[in-house]
């Protein structure tokens, strides 16, 4: 895990909660992998526990990780359908955004306003 940065703007919550998932996305994290429990990985990366469990809360959310009651937190099996879902997404919002006339610009600006 790199650290993180605590001059950022970006809270730590989600600089942790970016770079697990960008590492499931590219396979560094593969379905199935067990993930350091939230005290270890707060205490590797020099933060409170509050900001590891956010950080796997959401991804649980996402569909990204899954917690096994003692067992532990895994790479969920189904995240590697993931990459495909968001492709397809993007693909349809790219039409319906072309098809409204929108430019490049206008289209991400949208969609860093939803975000």
């Amino acid at each position: 895990m790199n650290p993180l940065d605590p001059g950022s703007a970006t809270p730590p919550f989600e600089q942790l909660r970016t770079q697990l998932a960008a590492r499931v996305a590219s396979g560094d994290l593969p379905a199935g992998t067990k993930l350091p429990t939230v005290r270890a990985l707060a205490a590797d990366l020099g933060v409170a526990n509050g900001t590891v469990a956010r950080a796997y809360r959401e991804l649980e959310v996402d569909g990204v990780l899954v917690t096994e009651g003692r067992r532990g937190t895994f790479v969920a099996t189904t995240a590697a359908t993931t990459d495909d879902a968001a492709l397809r997404a993007a693909r349809e919002y790219a039409g319906v955004a072309r098809r409204l006339g929108l430019t490049r610009p206008e289209a991400i600006r949208l969609l860093d306003d939803a975000w």
